[in-house]
């Protein structure tokens, strides 16, 4: 797969949009909302300019990137979050992912991005491999201390 196999998601997509979040969710066993409240919230997601939703794999797509933009006060674009990815399992491995990621941060620099922010699991060893050799970092050159992630629910 290449990058000209990834399109950006439509209102429209909702739907398998939100099918893929939930497959996602449950086979990492993650709680999760069903995959109609999903294509609920991605209808209303997939219109506004600050989010970014690309799907892989033609008209029965088997992978996504959610992107959201925000605002940041160190550079005069939006900073990148980039809040999931995810190639169905028995497809990895074939440059869907790389795909994905790839068109994501073409467009995250096209809409001048200063950066790119992505959080992942500490014992997740494949996915922390697979952003390390697309470049991403959680030890800033020249420091020796890990960039860490705190949530709490509100």
């Amino acid at each position: 797969m290449t990058e000209a196999d990834v399109r950006l998601a439509t209102p429209a997509d909702a739907g398998v949009v939100g099918q893929l979040l939930w497959d996602f969710n449950t086979e990492f066993e993650t709680e999760t909302p069903s995959a109609e409240e999903f294509s609920g919230r991605f209808t209303r997601l997939l219109a506004r300019e600050d989010v970014i939703v690309l799907l892989a794999g033609g008209a029965d797509p088997v992978g996504f990137a959610y992107l959201t933009l925000r605002p940041a006060p160190y550079f005069d674009g939006p900073l990148a979050q980039l809040e999931e990815l995810y190639v169905r399992p028995h497809l990895r491995d074939r440059g869907i992912g790389t795909a994905l990621l790839t068109r994501a941060m073409d467009l995250c620099r096209e809409r001048s991005a200063g950066e790119m922010h992505i959080n992942v699991d500490e014992d997740d060893v494949d996915t922390r491999r697979f952003y390390e050799r697309h470049g991403f970092l959680n030890i800033l050159p020249g420091s020796d201390y890990r960039m860490l992630f705190y949530e709490t629910e509100l």
